[in-house]
């Protein structure tokens, strides 16, 4: 902590309320929540329902050009339901396009990668400002890992981790957002999670945006970090929320499958799924190093659930090529894919490619990938069926369904019992629900 912050006068925020509204991945809304306490120890509360805000905060995502507009969309929801809020966007697009932000009306200040940490230092009196304000630092400048670990909205924890990365793919501006690649240290992080424990969390996601590229400042190294918060007493459940194909290793895996308190759970983004793509966006890896950790992780943990990402229509994707991805993706025995839409991006390598695809190529190619993971999961789902398994559930709308997950991430539903909030309990495994969005269990 920075010793002007205790310079602050925080009377001004005793009775103030505030709305948080997030964009993007699990390290935002860690990050938001970390904004959230920031603002509650200085006295703003957030809002009730049916109340207006008085500081409203948009923490943004820029990973695609329709991020960005939802970015926009989102500020102007804002600023039209809380008229006379003090506007603090942040987050990648703020970083990438700050003045762009603060022409926005009604916003009053943007803050970079490196100054959202010090979001008090720039409310000044909450009055409005005529134009918005931009502070941000160059991307030589962004060097501070800023700390979170932080309750969602339900039960889980979401611990980060590191920040930053320094692999520059060729279609990916989350580098230029984000800085290079760093981490807190194992002490402080363990110690971070055992104050979870002792708030009563047990569930952690570890959340960053390169997390197996864990100790470039720090010299430590990611496997250190989780056998030391493996050794976290209270804490019951670890998901390991994304790891590059490359950084995940065999002793990774193998850990997992003796551990204590990790899940048998993997995300692991592969974007493309033919070596020439893979070459085009420069990944560290390739086709058969990816179907090796697939393969390492079914022997080693055969129920294990995995999620892979995959990007369509990049530059360069022809129809071979896609081809030749979809049947690759087909052979592997992961569990569900999250598809993303290629979308250009100023500034990256990717636009010096040849062969764009038209928006209507990758419409039909993500819903024929989305067709796909729904397979792969009801194939999942359904090899679960009848069996009794512990869930975590979370907190749920008074008298609506209660939802939580297995250790390997099955969604189960079980009738609202506010008793069981955050508690873990044997449930049978039963048919998929009405929406096909989980498997009906029933408590043993």
């Amino acid at each position: 902590m920075r010793f002007y912050k205790f310079m602050i006068d925080t009377t001004i925020f005793q009775d103030k309320k505030a709305v948080y509204y997030t964009l993007g991945c699990k390290l935002n809304f860690s990050e938001t929540s970390t904004i959230g306490k920031i603002l509650r120890e200085a006295g703003v509360r957030t809002i009730r329902k049916g109340e207006k805000a008085d500081i409203c905060v948009v923490n943004t995502c820029s990973v695609t050009e329709v991020a960005d507009k939802k970015c926009r969309q989102a500020i102007h929801r804002l600023v039209k339901q809380h008229p006379g809020a003090f506007v603090v966007v942040t987050g990648c697009y703020a970083q990438l396009k700050p003045e762009a932000v603060a022409k926005i009306d009604g916003v009053d200040v943007v803050l970079g990668a490196e100054q959202k940490q010090d979001l008090l230092r720039y409310l000044g009196d909450l009055k409005k400002n005529e134009a918005g304000e931009a502070h941000t630092s160059a991307l030589k400048d962004i060097r501070s890992f800023v700390p979170s670990c932080s309750r969602g909205d339900r039960t889980r924890y979401f611990l980060k981790v590191q920040d930053g990365c320094d692999y520059y793919c060729t279609y990916c501006t989350i580098p230029f957002a984000r800085g290079r690649s760093r981490n807190g240290t194992i002490a402080s992080l363990v110690e971070q999670a055992r104050q979870a424990a002792a708030e009563g969390g047990k569930e952690i996601v570890l959340t960053g945006v390169n997390i197996g590229d864990f100790g470039r400042s720090t010299g430590e190294t990611f496997f250190d970090l989780v056998k030391a918060l493996d050794e976290v007493e209270g804490i019951e459940r670890y998901r390991i929320s994304s790891i590059e194909p490359n950084l995940l290793t065999d002793e990774i895996i193998e850990f997992v499958a003796r551990s204590k308190r990790f899940m048998p759970h993997f995300h692991i983004p592969l974007q493309a799924g033919s070596d020439e793509v893979l070459a085009l966006m420069r990944r560290k890896y390739d086709t058969a190093l990816f179907a090796s950790k697939v393969h390492k992780i079914k022997e080693t943990l055969p129920d294990a659930f995995i999620g892979v990402d995959v990007i369509v229509g990049t530059r360069g994707e022809t129809d071979e090529y896609f081809d030749k991805a979809y049947n690759f993706i087909k052979g592997l025995d992961v569990t569900q894919l999250h598809v993303f839409s290629y979308s250009e991006r100023p500034g990256t390598q990717a636009l010096k490619i040849e062969h764009a695809v038209t928006p209507e190529v990758k419409h039909e190619r993500s819903q024929r990938l989305l067709k796909l993971s729904d397979e792969k999961l009801q194939v999942f789902y359904g090899a679960h069926v009848g069996q009794i398994m512990p869930v975590l559930l979370e907190r749920s709308k008074s008298d609506a369904p209660m939802h939580g997950f297995t250790p390997n991430y099955i969604r189960v539903e079980v009738e609202h019992d506010e008793a069981l909030d955050n508690k873990v309990v044997n449930v049978k495994l039963g048919d998929l629900n009405e929406d096909a969005t989980a498997l009906q269990g029933i408590l043993v």
